[in-house]
């Protein structure tokens, strides 16, 4: 079964989501059969961070609000991620832009590591208060996850992932994706949102029956003198 998501590293209800999903992929019976890949989807594509702005005055401003009122957002937010295991820690969160990042997501699938690409750096960017705009940061992420760092930076410095990136993105227009996390399931149904993992449970089970690999048919090759519960031949 295949599972394609769509979400941004700093879309903190994509973390949240992707939490949810896996909670209920861990209790699927058949998870050794589900591949999961992640595309690309920028949510401010064209944002450009203000060098002694933090998430909170950034916040407040791309919604219109006081900066005290990004604060209270963010600690909402917080509260939600604290319910699937995640210590969101605003305070020390960078704005970034995060096209170079979704290009080191491209670099992991390369080498077969999307997910824990993936992983890396939406904790980097939650929990650790890491800069995922800055190409340092992202070399140094890479040689965490085994990548080789000459190769890395190579990669982002020089776009070879860029491409990748928009293809996803024009892929999620085609399939009218309007907000992320967005989870489409054999390329039938979708799911939009960090839902819970109950429906994703369900949603798992559903498709898994509709399109569990059919087993193959036994080709006879030889057919001779045997015994069955009628006796033998």
């Amino acid at each position: 079964m295949k599972v394609e998501i769509w979400s941004d590293v700093v879309c903190p209800f994509c973390y949240i989501g992707k939490r949810k999903f896996e909670n209920a992929l861990k209790d699927f019976a058949h998870r050794d059969e589900v591949e999961v890949v992640w595309h690309s989807f920028e949510l401010t594509p064209d944002f450009q961070p203000i060098p002694g702005e933090n998430i909170h005055e950034s916040l407040a401003k791309k919604k219109g609000v006081s900066a005290e009122e990004g604060r209270k957002m963010n600690d909402y937010m917080a509260g939600v991620a604290k319910e699937v295991g995640l210590d969101y820690d605003f305070d020390r969160a960078i704005p970034a832009n995060t096209f170079l990042a979704h290009q080191l997501i491209h670099l992991g699938a390369h080498h077969g590591r999307q997910d824990a690409t993936k992983e890396r750096l939406m904790a980097a960017y939650y929990l650790e208060g890491q800069n995922i705009g800055d190409l340092d940061t992202l070399v140094a992420l890479g040689v965490e996850l085994g990548f080789d760092p000459t190769e890395t930076r190579t990669a982002l410095a020089a776009g070879t992932y860029a491409e990748a990136v928009r293809q996803d993105e024009y892929h999620a227009q085609q399939i009218n994706v309007r907000g992320v996390p967005f989870f489409v399931f054999e390329d039938k149904y979708a799911v939009s949102g960090a839902q819970p993992t109950e429906l994703f449970t369900e949603v798992l089970d559903k498709v898994w029956d509709e399109f569990k690999p059919a087993k193959p048919a036994l080709t006879m090759l030889a057919d001779g003198p045997a015994c069955g519960p009628e006796g033998c031949d």
